[in-house]
């Protein structure tokens, strides 16, 4: 499915001629609410999203396109951010929510007072809110699918979750789980909270290690994968095969580890940019173009023979990424229409 997504968007964005200045947004302002900062993939996002956003207001595609980061990651901080947008009149609110349904409310007052909602990441379920998706719960399920094929004869697993509350977590964890079930020779033996953060999850992984029988593999849901090995490697224990996210320093280890002793893992995460794509697609619902509620976008993912690749493009401490353009967009928009 992911592989044919790919093709669709690829066919149909040869058919998208460049995109040009669209007056009929051009006095329009988005804004963009965010809920966490603390991780390489949140600033690579916030990198992405700003550099796009200056230069769509300079090209006069939108008024303003502003960020706005929580102070913390509770749901009240950012519902209250929320609801200081509306006030402010922004024409749309491109979120990255810290909860799938707490901020529900919230998002319906927005869409009551003519605001355009586009969720992405951490996605809300509320019915008036458009959703830029990442398909999390096959995320987990192809980590366990790369780990049968890494380790076919199964055995004990270590699962670091995410940031609490948020769809991520809840989404990945349930892919997990279903691959678990779906290859019933792997079992979870232990859980630690990682925040997606490496140094968390180091911590995390040290103090649990103790009590956990011997491991084969580490399932995560990204920015955790070297500082889980790291742990290992503290402790002076094997180090099982490690899922990483696509971060700079975890492929980096990868490869280390690979020169070493022919290492294999496997890597995959979505890109940050995927808030540029939001951004696109508050931009064309703004400009009255018909879109579906729910866009599935595919996610890269990397294994022992395209890694290095990818390794050399990424700056040191960022992750693999891409931004999207407005023709990009509109091709995602109709590769999902069919």
């Amino acid at each position: 499915m992911k592989r044919n997504l790919f093709i669709i968007l690829l066919s149909a964005l040869c058919a998208v001629p460049a995109a040009s200045v669209n007056a009929a947004t051009s006095a329009k302002r988005i804004a963009f609410s965010n809920n966490y900062a603390g991780n390489s993939w949140r600033q690579a996002m916030l990198k992405s999203y700003g550099m796009m956003a200056k230069t769509a207001v300079a090209n006069k595609v939108v008024a303003a396109a502003d960020i706005f980061t929580a102070a913390d990651t509770s749901v009240p901080t950012q519902a209250a951010q929320i609801q200081n947008l509306i006030l402010q009149h922004y024409d749309a609110i491109v979120i990255n929510a810290s909860s799938p349904t707490a901020l529900n409310g919230t998002i319906q007052q927005a869409c009551s007072a003519g605001v355009v909602v586009v969720s992405f990441d951490g996605t809300v379920t509320a019915p008036c809110a458009y959703r830029v998706l990442t398909d999390y719960e096959a995320m987990g399920r192809e980590e366990v699918q790369q780990l049968a094929r890494l380790r076919p004869k199964g055995g004990n697993l270590l699962e670091i979750r995410g940031v609490a509350g948020t769809s991520i977590d809840a989404r990945m964890h349930a892919g997990i789980v279903a691959g678990v079930k779906a290859h019933p020779s792997f079992k979870i033996v232990g859980s630690v909270t990682g925040n997606w953060d490496q140094t968390t999850a180091q911590k995390a992984v040290a103090s649990i290690l103790p009590s956990l029988p011997p491991v084969v593999g580490v399932v995560d849901q990204g920015g955790d994968g070297y500082g889980a090995a790291q742990a290992f490697a503290a402790a002076r224990l094997p180090i099982p095969v490690v899922v990483m996210g696509n971060r700079q320093d975890e492929l980096a280890w990868w490869q280390q580890q690979k020169a070493k002793y022919g290492y294999e893992t496997y890597s995959g995460s979505t890109a940050p940019g995927i808030s540029t794509l939001a951004f696109w697609v508050a931009q064309q619902v703004l400009d009255g173009k018909k879109i579906p509620h729910d866009l599935i976008v595919p996610y890269p993912s990397f294994n022992q023979s395209n890694f290095e690749a990818v390794l050399r493009t990424i700056p040191k401490g960022g992750v693999a990424n891409r931004e999207y353009t407005q023709a990009e967009a509109i091709a995602a928009i109709k590769a999902n229409a069919k």
